[in-house]
């Protein structure tokens, strides 16, 4: 059941650290001590240092695992404003710094009475245990004058005494734990702050990628009827001047076309042997409502061929051509297909020796209007497809018009997505 209004967000929803930064992160941080404790030891030349290597290294381990214990605790917050979890973090640490200070005390423990004798007989005291167990250390009084024979006076106290008890020697431990804590808990809220800023990014790259799909499916989408009206209108003129064979064939070709250009996905890429091909079939189509006037010429490298184009992308370059420059004349106008590479990218031309600029004012201002459904449907898909990498010019030559299109040089479907 879909939970409604929730104020906590789905575990799935919740950006996360992964686990093994996290365990790196906690060995990092515990390996960084254990080396800087061990060499401060060896500066100062401590006693038994290289005997409390291994003692060291087990409180080390305890510390590792009680931290490994706050993050398991701590990450139940990730979800939640950043100020609820620095207050986490701060009342955490504190009973983790308890447990983590117990752990160095237990690991070095056996060691206690071993220091206290040698740090006592550096100032001249005896250490001794009692009856009952308890570590007793015998002071010389001092200023007390004493006979030849006589023992010197002396005060005995207990350890503790000069230690501190175990809860105060628990605190003076733990005090510094905490800080090493705060330390981690503000490394590991660092790394959760940068998981959440790239799962942000990921969330906004999907989005843009969804619309430019969206975009590019809905401008493919408008070439297909824009073409079916154009068909359908020269299959009834075939059918009422009494050319049913032309119009069989018509209706053949045009079957194919729909077939090859609606199988395909809107979004995908196609290579230029393919989308010629499909350019072809639809010169053929007009090629039979003017079999006279169309002629049609194809300039494309073999080595070109397997390049990838957007699907359909020549057509209403094509079918401009047609519109413009094929129909409003009497004579004999041929349109040119041409591929070259120029610079490391694909340029694609459409062109036709229609009537030139000055003798046909209608052709130039249909063709030359950039914002038309063709040109510029095809100007907003390349720039859903490529942004700024791929360009388009559309305008009058000496002998006709022209529409040039320059893309990236894709050698498989989806490089520059």
């Amino acid at each position: 059941m879909r939970r409604m209004n929730s104020a906590i967000p789905d575990d799935d929803d919740v950006a996360r650290v992964p686990f093994r930064t996290v365990l790196l992160s906690i060995v990092g941080l515990w390996l960084t001590y254990f080396a800087l404790v061990t060499l401060r030891g060896e500066l100062v030349e401590l006693d038994f240092n290289a005997e409390t290597l291994f003692r060291r290294a087990l409180a080390c381990l305890i510390g590792a695992a009680v931290t490994f214990g706050l993050w398991l605790v701590l990450r139940l917050f990730d979800g939640n404003r950043q100020w609820v979890k620095i207050v986490a973090a701060l009342v955490l640490s504190l009973p983790v710094a308890i447990l983590a200070a117990q752990g160095n005390q237990m690991a070095f423990r056996s060691m206690e009475e071993r220091h206290l004798r040698a740090a006592a007989e550096e100032q001249g005291f005896t250490v001794r245990r009692s009856s009952s167990g308890d570590l007793l250390v015998d002071i010389p009084a001092m200023g007390i004058p004493s006979t030849p024979g006589e023992m010197q006076p002396s005060a005995t106290i207990t350890a503790n005494m000069l230690q501190g008890s175990y809860w105060q020697q628990i605190t003076e431990v733990a005090f510094g734990r905490y800080f090493m804590l705060l330390a981690w808990c503000a490394l590991y809220l660092a790394l959760l702050t940068g998981e959440k800023a790239r799962a942000s990014e990921r969330r906004e790259g999907d989005y843009r990628r969804a619309a430019k799909a969206a975009e590019l499916r809905s401008l493919r989408y408008q070439v297909n009827p824009h073409f079916l009206f154009n068909t359908l209108n020269s299959l009834s003129a075939l059918v009422l001047t009494g050319k049913p064979e032309a119009a069989e064939r018509m209706i053949q070709t045009i079957s194919t076309f729909y077939r090859r250009s609606l199988a395909a996905d809107p979004t995908s890429d196609v290579p230029l042997r393919e989308e010629i091909a499909l350019q072809k079939l639809y010169l053929d189509i007009e090629g039979v409502r003017f079999p006279h006037r169309l002629r049609a010429e194809y300039a494309i490298p073999e080595a070109l061929e397997e390049m990838f184009v957007p699907g359909m992308i020549l057509q209403p370059l094509v079918e401009n051509s047609v519109k413009h420059a094929v129909a409003p004349t009497s004579g004999q106008v041929t349109i040119t297909l041409a591929a070259r590479e120029e610079y490391g990218r694909l340029v694609v031309t459409v062109s036709d020796n229609g009537q030139p600029l000055s003798a046909s004012s209608n052709h130039s201002q249909n063709k030359g209007i950039s914002h038309g459904i063709g040109l510029g449907n095809v100007r907003e898909r390349l720039e859903a497809r490529f942004g700024a990498d791929a360009s388009m010019v559309s305008g009058p030559v000496p002998d006709g018009y022209a529409t040039i299109l320059r893309l990236p040089l894709l050698r498989q479907s989806g490089d520059a997505a």
